[in-house]
């Protein structure tokens, strides 16, 4: 694929993605993909990928299901051994890629779970009524523990 210069584009079924899936609300829907296969200047083997869509999360502020909108824009260095990586080019990711052939819906789902908010929400979520933030605390009258430092330090 590399030495011609092959190029991938479609839909993919979220469905299909049994390892994406546990992390989506949902599995109904597809994602938009481009993979472009090559070598840059330097000789470096790599696939260019592009993927676009929305994925279907549970926020984790209100509890509803929300499309969150991905667009990954990547190029990934295609190594078979780990000592390989360190002669990539500055700005690639590695893929490490074996004997066997390689499977495009493998790497599309790959890049998605990589792409997935560690805390999904949604934006302007409603806050929990109750919820006391860190910013509110710091406003509270608190004495200062160290204050009698200061009158030790006068004398």
């Amino acid at each position: 694929m590399v030495a011609q210069g092959r190029r991938f584009t479609g839909r993919l079924p979220l469905a299909v993605m049994a390892r994406l899936a546990p992390s989506l609300a949902a599995t109904s829907g597809d994602i938009r993909f481009d993979l472009e296969f090559g070598r840059d200047r330097f000789g470096a083997a790599f696939v260019a990928v592009v993927i676009e869509g929305c994925l279907p999360l549970i926020c984790q502020r209100s509890l509803e299901i929300f499309d969150w909108p991905v667009r990954i824009d990547t190029r990934l260095g295609l190594i078979r051994t780990e000592p390989e990586e360190a002669a990539l080019p500055p700005g690639y990711e590695p893929l490490l890629v074996g004997a066997e052939a390689m499977r495009l819906a493998d790497v599309v789902e790959d890049e998605l779970i990589l792409a997935l908010p560690l805390v999904p929400m949604q934006e302007g979520s409603v806050e929990a009524e109750g919820m006391v933030w860190s910013s509110e605390l710091d406003q509270t009258d608190k004495p200062n523990p160290f204050a009698v430092l200061s009158v030790i330090k006068q004398h």
